[in-house]
């Protein structure tokens, strides 16, 4: 049987503001390739579809659309929901939804009861666990903690007793959407630590011929038969060096044969870049960046004027700026004197320690009419000596 294990769609999320919605189209267009000319037969989604528990109705429209061409494929579909995702939601319809050989899971009520498919070698048992929320799990569940190493065991034992009953023949599938001890996350990931603990052990899935697993972005191989997809699109920009993808998966008699990667397409690379404003500009070996969405840290002991505007001429997806001055951190308050001084003065001191120059004249008449507009009467701006 050959698998292809995605995750983390967050169909409708936008990327500092730049909409995604047909990037995150392209990877449908991707999946469905791939699903044809690799002939797949069950594509795994490990949660998290969308981006949000109400998602924006062009986010509804791509998903439809996804899945009903999954459908119409030689392919059949098990979708879990994630922490992002609203289980109520996502799985409405899900009994119609079935017999179209899209299998949606999303109720922990379903825990335990897998759906069952067939190749040359016999039965193959996907259990697809929806995101688990020991909060709402830990009376209904009778949990010794409220923990995710506590939810995922009890739900682990619900799969394992009902592969207990099942054929020796019969091979395993586990889709969860946790945080699995042995990766890393990225900067876009939402927290779901309970109580400061949200690592679950990889030993909780012992003896499982795959575990396809959800939630971090980028793709880990925990060990052979333990991975997570990561995230189709890069959604933060910490995750500048990932290599997107799907694991497409193969099962024989035995268990888990093979896992290879199939890298996603990039619609737009992302760039870290860091230096002073004039290297960046000017610098010939960052010319491969200039089609980017770039996050550019500036190093000028002086913070430049219009940086963001002047950065955008050579750079015109810039979508983060930053400044680290060299030699110090310019970013913290600078205490003023104001003993004797007008409140002019001391918003000048304020402009020229912060920024490392004085404020220029346009500025100075800017701050002089805010201080004025700040005072009941602009004849006590004064210094105090003349008071």
């Amino acid at each position: 049987m050959r698998i292809l294990h995605t995750s983390d769609w967050h169909l409708g999320r936008s990327f500092h503001r730049e909409d995604l919605l047909g990037h995150q189209g392209a990877f449908v267009d991707h999946l469905l390739e791939v699903v044809d000319t690799e002939r797949v037969d069950v594509v795994l989604v490990s949660g998290d579809v969308y981006d949000r528990a109400l998602p924006h109705v062009d986010a509804v429209h791509l998903a439809d659309e996804a899945f009903a061409r999954l459908a119409a494929s030689r392919a059949r579909v098990v979708v879990t929901s994630g922490n992002h995702d609203s289980a109520q939601r996502l799985g409405f319809g899900s009994r119609l939804i079935d017999a179209a050989g899209v299998f949606i899971r999303t109720s922990a009520a379903s825990v335990g009861t897998p759906v069952l498919l067939e190749d040359d070698h016999g039965p193959v048992a996907v259990h697809g666990l929806p995101y688990l929320d020991p909060r709402s799990l830990v009376e209904p569940w009778q949990l010794p903690a409220r923990s995710h190493q506590a939810v995922m065991d009890a739900a682990m034992s619900r799969v394992r007793a009902d592969l207990a009953g099942r054929s020796a023949r019969t091979r395993s599938v586990v889709m969860a959407h946790a945080f699995v001890a042995g990766a890393e996350p990225s900067d876009s990931e939402r927290d779901i630590s309970v109580g400061g603990v949200s690592r679950v052990a990889t030993s909780s899935f012992d003896g499982i011929d795959y575990v396809a697993l959800g939630h971090l972005h980028g793709q880990h191989t925990l060990t052979g038969s333990i991975r997570y997809s990561g995230s189709p699109l890069a959604y933060s920009f910490s995750e500048a060096d990932h290599q997107k993808g799907s694991w497409l998966v193969d099962l024989d008699a035995p268990g888990l044969a093979r896992a290879e990667h199939v890298p996603a397409p990039v619609p737009r690379r992302l760039a870290r870049i860091t230096g002073e404003i004039e290297t960046l500009l000017t610098d010939p070996r960052l010319a491969v960046h200039e089609d980017a969405w770039v996050q550019a840290t500036l190093t000028d002991r002086v913070r430049p004027l219009h940086a963001m505007d002047r950065l955008r001429a050579r750079f015109p997806h810039t979508l983060v700026l930053s400044f680290q001055p060299v030699g110090g951190d310019r970013a913290t308050t600078p205490a003023a004197r104001t003993a004797g001084r007008s409140d002019h003065e001391v918003t000048l001191d304020f402009v020229s320690a912060l920024r490392g120059a004085p404020a220029t004249p346009a500025e100075s008449a800017l701050l002089r009419d805010a201080v004025d507009a700040c005072c009941e009467d602009t004849d006590l701006d004064v210094l105090v000596g003349e008071a």
